[in-house]
């Protein structure tokens, strides 16, 4: 057998990660990064330098492990470890072992349970659900087989996008830790196709051609910017230009109230309206069971009352709301009490308006609302920094596989609060009236109007 393997020199963002030595250890963010040769590089080393090591890498489809790794890894290794094509491995001299897998479902995720792995490769992560990285923590543990010191780690490379955006986010670029989650255990190392010193060098075609895609593209996959990713509904997004810091809204503005309701999770917004159109989204409610505390726990799911005792306690007495938009479910009624959540709502005080649920007119709908109108150069959404889940999830929402005009209900947690602001918008909220359209008559005219809308049953 030969006794050593020759690799192509890292360039010093690829020297980076295989220096790192935390818990968690995660490179990529744009294409031709250099990422699946890093990777495979250092799980090699980790076998040749770790007697006994238990190596898992891992990718979503057989498919792309076969094309990306296994053919790679099987000319490299040749005549240095002995592959078994059954159990798609490579037995080192010393005891290591390097086991290619793959994860489509979760019918696939439990071969890996009870299982331990002093190392667990996770390529392009992004492409993983959570549940899928959470249940293979449980199996990067130290083996009875390993022979020398090793604390275990996972790495993970990727670009943004996938169904595994949100998680991967919040633990490497966002840096938003909970429960056991210690920050000095993840390192993120950004790499682009300008650190790839071979590409830049040998392939100036496709470098131009990063250059050359369209502007939200080019940021993602170019800059491997975490905002703007392949696949997102709403690129139309921006913090800077859809958020702003709050402020006092004037009486003169009609405000409206918003929401989804499950047990899951509740999603209420308050939004005022400007003479221009323009909707100011400036309260937030969002408790539910798919919302973790700061421990990492599951919240408690609001009842239907519970909920509408929400929406009563957080107005303010002086604060007349014009309507309280909801979806048609709302309307549908229970089986054990024979009431729908509408009638529990309407018996605290707060009647619903009834609004489409035409997911794709609605989505469509909202994009419209989100881009900048030539005459007032703003969109006519804006979001208070006060609203922090809304300003969160609406730029995770990806288009669904199967129906690319709706957004995909997976990961579900991401959905809420979008779902809520496309139902404000399907409900086709009016405008504050200037100053200078208002005579003596009107006031009695809104307040009959008033009075009819809140009588209005959604029927």
């Amino acid at each position: 057998m030969k006794k050593s393997v020759r690799f192509v020199r890292p360039y010093p963002k690829q020297q980076a990660f295989l220096r790192a030595k935390t818990a968690r250890i995660a490179y990529g963010g744009a294409r031709g990064g250099g990422k699946s040769e890093i990777a495979r590089m250092k799980a090699i080393l980790l076998c040749l330098k770790y007697p006994g090591i238990q190596v898992l890498f891992m990718r979503r489809t057989y498919p792309e492990l076969k094309e990306n790794h296994l053919l790679p890894a099987r000319k490299i290794l040749n005549g240095i470890a002995k592959y078994s094509s059954m159990d798609k491995a490579f037995e080192f001299p010393n005891g290591s072992r390097l086991k290619f897998g793959y994860c489509r479902n979760d019918s696939d995720l439990l071969q890996y349970q009870g299982q331990a792995y002093d190392v667990i490769f996770l390529e392009e992560c992004t492409q993983f659900p959570e549940n899928v990285y959470t249940t293979m923590t449980e199996s990067n543990r130290t083996s009875p087989l390993i022979q020398v010191p090793f604390k275990p780690r996972m790495y993970f490379t990727c670009n943004p996008g996938g169904v595994g955006h949100a998680w991967f986010k919040r633990l490497f670029i966002d840096r938003e830790y909970r429960n056991q989650e210690r920050p000095d255990d993840y390192t993120m190392i950004q790499a682009t196709v300008y650190d790839n010193e071979y590409l830049m060098k040998h392939s100036p075609d496709y470098v131009r051609a990063l250059e050359n895609l369209p502007e939200d593209r080019k940021r993602a996959m170019l800059y491997g910017d975490w905002n703007v990713f392949e696949g997102q509904y709403f690129p139309e997004f921006r913090t800077g230009l859809h958020t702003c810091a709050p402020f006092g809204i004037p009486s003169s503005w009609p405000r409206y109230r918003v929401f989804d309701y499950g047990f899951d999770m509740f999603a209420a917004y308050w939004v005022a309206m400007d003479e221009t159109g323009t909707a100011y989204v400036y309260r937030e409610v969002y408790e539910g069971k798919d919302k973790a505390d700061q421990y990492g726990n599951p919240g408690e799911g609001l009842t239907i009352a519970q909920a509408a005792e929400r929406l009563n306690r957080l107005t303010p007495r002086n604060e007349e709301i014009f309507c309280t938009f909801a979806p048609p479910d709302m309307w549908n009624r229970q089986r054990d009490t024979g009431r729908s959540a509408a009638e529990i709502f309407a018996a605290y005080g707060v009647p619903l308006y009834k609004v489409s649920n035409d997911r794709v007119q609605g989505w469509w709908e909202l994009k419209d609302w989100l881009k900048v109108r030539p005459e007032t150069e703003k969109p006519r959404i804006v979001i208070f920094e006060t609203c922090a889940n809304l300003i969160r999830t609406l730029p995770l929402c990806q288009h669904d596989e199967k129906n690319p005009d709706d957004v995909a209900k997976d990961p579900h947690e991401v959905t809420h609060a979008p779902d809520a602001l496309r139902y404000f918008v399907s409900g086709q909220p009016l405008a504050a009236q200037t100053p200078n359209e208002w005579d003596e008559d009107t006031p009695l005219d809104y307040d009959e109007e008033v009075e009819d809308f809140y009588d209005y049953d959604g029927g």
